[in-house]
């Protein structure tokens, strides 16, 4: 099924901000949250569809809260 929303991309980049933010690697990310790293590696890609729950294990890891991982980016304007 293709995800015709957007949000899982929306979601890959949200993760891979909030990790560097943070300084983690997929593999501390990986660990703090319970999940394998090419797991992470395959959310910050886009080409994995994560259940409610392990996206409530990442916002946890990430110290943020599951909506803010969802919410698209804000354009620019310019």
């Amino acid at each position: 099924m293709e995800d015709e929303t957007g949000i899982v991309e929306v979601l890959a980049e949200a993760v891979k901000k909030a990790r560097k933010g943070l300084g983690l690697s997929q593999e501390d990310l990986a660990l703090e949250a319970g999940l394998d790293r090419t797991y992470v590696s395959q959310v910050e890609r886009g080409t994995r569809n994560c259940t409610i729950i392990v996206l409530a294990r990442l916002a946890r890891a990430l110290k943020t809260t599951p909506d803010r991982l969802l919410m698209a980016p804000k354009k620019s304007r310019g």
